[in-house]
């Protein structure tokens, strides 16, 4: 094998769609898939590849450091992609100390493994990396401002010099101060900083990118596109937080998995780079639009089930507006999102209408105990 991979996280929404995209891409790596199979990871992500010679999954918890540092000695691995998290801001809130530990300690023990084992090399740290994925929230949040006498959403250029339609005239950049408002994001922060922290201290060779809202295929239903697509579904409640005026940068999970692919292979070690879709969106605009495909898409009248959206009391510490700037990764590497929304929230909403089977399996929790029981008789 060419090199060999640790994706942590590899089980989870955006993880398994890493971990798919190097398989298929990549078949002279190994590309280790290291999950601790929480309540958001599911191998029946991963069905299509789990027969692949090159594929392997270890069921591993990223805070083991005694257990990372002997795969990592045991299977000479030269590359980590680094997505394992705790990351609903509403459990944070009722649990942050189970996201200090994930997101801080895991990612500290996953630096240091990786350092003890590539120092202990004659090589040392050349031709390795260690890509530590990250969150817009650790930024903080935006004010939704705009030209005098325009409304927004309005026409604006980012740097790029790419035209879209935004909520306000400024964006998240690599170079601002970190000020994150709930747990998830400081622990995300925190762990941010201990990765920069190793590549300064030590040399360890890293990179980090924040990405903003991803959407898609395999997402767990406890975030908002995939609860409401299988609330509509239902016809039960759609929960929407204050007046569902907080607006968000959207990117199609596919687009980061390649966004991630390029900056592995190409990006500069110690650099940061921010990953977005110019693509903001009210979440109240956004709930209308998928109330809108799901009924097209199950033959009811369009619009049929506007009357399901309940509005609810505000989170605490609910940002305003992210917006990200991903002019860098488009200037200095050539990646910019293959998808407008449109396109995207239907390809996904009919993935979910398509693969209900999976929805009903995580709603009720019955791919745990599948594979549990797998694990247990081997």
């Amino acid at each position: 094998m060419k090199r060999t991979i640790v994706i942590t996280g590899g089980a989870g929404f955006i993880g398994s769609h890493v971990v798919r995209l190097f398989v298929n891409k990549y078949p002279e790596y190994h590309i280790i898939n290291l999950d601790k199979l929480t309540y958001a990871g599911n191998l029946a992500n991963l069905k299509d590849i789990e027969d692949k010679p090159n594929y392997e999954f270890v069921k591993m918890d990223i805070c083991d450091f005694d257990g990372v540092l002997k795969l990592m000695q045991d299977k000479k691995v030269d590359g980590i992609i680094h997505l394992a998290a705790e990351s609903h801001v509403d459990r944070s809130i009722k649990d942050p100390f189970t996201f200090a530990q994930t997101n801080v300690m895991g990612t500290l023990s996953l630096l240091q493994a990786a350092k003890a084992y590539w120092e202990s090399l004659p090589e040392k740290y050349e031709g390795k990396r260690f890509y530590h994925i990250s969150t817009d929230e650790v930024y903080g949040a935006l004010q939704m401002t705009h030209p005098e006498g325009v409304e927004p959403p309005f026409t604006t250029k980012a740097s790029s010099g790419k035209h879209h339609l935004a909520y306000g005239e400024k964006f998240f950049t690599e170079d601002l101060k970190y000020q994150p408002h709930s747990p998830y994001s400081a622990s995300k922060a925190s762990s941010d900083h201990f990765v920069r922290a190793f590549h300064d201290t030590f040399g360890l060779p890293t990179i980090v990118t924040n990405c903003s809202n991803n959407y898609g295929p395999y997402q767990f239903p406890e975030k908002l596109i995939p609860l409401f697509i299988n609330n509509i579904r239902h016809r039960k409640p759609l929960p929407v937080y204050g007046k569902g005026e907080n607006v968000r940068d959207w990117l199609y999970v596919v687009d980061h998995a390649r966004a991630i692919d390029t900056i592995f292979h190409n990006g500069k070690i110690a650099e940061t780079y921010n990953i977005g879709g110019f693509n903001e969106w009210k979440n109240i605009d956004i709930i209308k639009v998928v109330i809108n495909t799901v009924d097209r898409l199950l033959g009811r009248s369009e619009g049929e089930d506007m009357d399901l959206i309940t509005y609810v009391t505000d989170r605490a510490g609910h940002d305003l507006r992210y917006a990200i700037d991903s002019t860098k990764l488009q200037r200095e590497l050539g990646w910019e999102p293959s998808l407008q929304f449109e396109e995207g929230i239907e390809k996904t909403v009919r993935w979910y209408l398509d693969n209900q089977e999976w929805l009903d399996n995580v709603t009720s929790g019955d791919y745990q105990k599948y594979y549990e029981k797998m694990y247990n008789n081997r």
